[in-house]
């Protein structure tokens, strides 16, 4: 079988589309771009790994807060390295997705054992660090270091299903013909830049429910409003549902694990959810992902 290889480099030509594109959405970048502290010159690349991670699935102004405790507490992979894994998870705070601390203390350590307490650069080591997928190896490997990567993630995606595809929403899953689009369009210099301001443009203005077309740089290209605005003719689209779900009896139980400084009775764990069952799945869950631990007295931690 053969290794899966990073983002190509090979163009998938759209004729006229790249200059097009390129040019007005990179000057609306050029205006428009938020300040946030990762895309600043004197951003490391440690911060910047933990800003994707921690920006997978969350707003930015719940990231913003977290992202700058965590690196004030963890200012390089050798800081965490030195912390138990618990010590991560309580960090986390309410961000959701808890296993993402844990991915980020495993890479950690594995920066330190690996790569000298350096982040590194190529897409291939990055992408072999626990729990880095495909988009956090070429976020991290254009924006920390200037390499020339095809980024996707859900912002870019939409954006060039509209611009480009002219359709409402992209599919669920990234397609091969999204990453040549992708391709085509990105430049020879200052790649990390386009790609910048293509998930800029998607988080700001090409939004997923109301999207602001008046606001647009490429409204009089778009495929999408040139083609009348078309619905999706797919499956709808539904948010994630959370209130009552085994989701939020996790969070709670898991919150009472880290306001905790040592271990934890099961009765205060069992006093903030009322559904036994629900709850005792909850519970095991944590434990077989790693997020909690049952000691031989029957109390609860968080990993040590």
């Amino acid at each position: 079988m053969t290794a899966r290889r990073g983002p190509t480099r090979h163009s998938f030509k759209l004729p006229g589309v790249s200059l097009s594109l390129r040019e007005p959405i990179l000057n609306w970048y050029a205006e428009k771009a938020r300040d946030l502290p990762w895309r600043r010159p004197d951003a490391t690349p440690w911060g910047i790994l933990v800003s994707e991670i921690m920006l997978q699935q969350t707003p930015v102004a719940r990231v913003l807060p977290a992202w700058e405790a965590w690196l004030r507490r963890w200012p390089t992979p050798a800081d965490l390295a030195a912390e138990p894994p618990g010590e991560a998870v309580r960090q986390w705070g309410r961000l959701g997705y808890p296993r993402r601390a844990l991915n980020l203390h495993a890479c950690a350590r594995r920066i330190v054992a690996e790569h000298g307490g350096e982040v590194p650069s190529r897409y291939e080591e990055l992408r072999a660090l626990p729990g880095i997928g495909d988009y956090t190896a070429a976020a991290v490997a254009s924006f920390a270091f200037g390499g020339r990567h095809v980024v996707l993630d859900t912002n870019v995606r939409r954006v060039l299903a509209r611009a480009v595809q002219g359709v409402r929403y992209p599919a669920r899953a990234t397609t091969a013909a999204e990453r040549r689009i992708a391709e085509s369009l990105l430049p020879a210099v200052d790649a990390p830049r386009w790609a910048v301001a293509v998930m800029e443009l998607g988080a700001l203005v090409c939004t997923a429910r109301s999207p602001r077309c008046a606001d647009c740089p490429i409204i009089d290209r778009c495929a999408w409003r040139l083609a009348g605005c078309p619905d999706h003719d797919g499956p709808p689209r539904r948010g994630q549902a959370y209130v009552g779900t085994d989701r939020q009896c996790r969070g709670r139980l898991l919150a009472v694990l880290r306001q905790a400084h040592g271990p934890v009775p099961k009765a205060a764990l069992d006093a903030v959810w009322d559904d036994a069952v629900q709850r005792e799945r909850a519970l095991d869950g944590l434990v077989a992902d790693g997020l909690a631990e049952v000691l031989d007295d029957g109390t609860y931690r968080l990993p040590g």
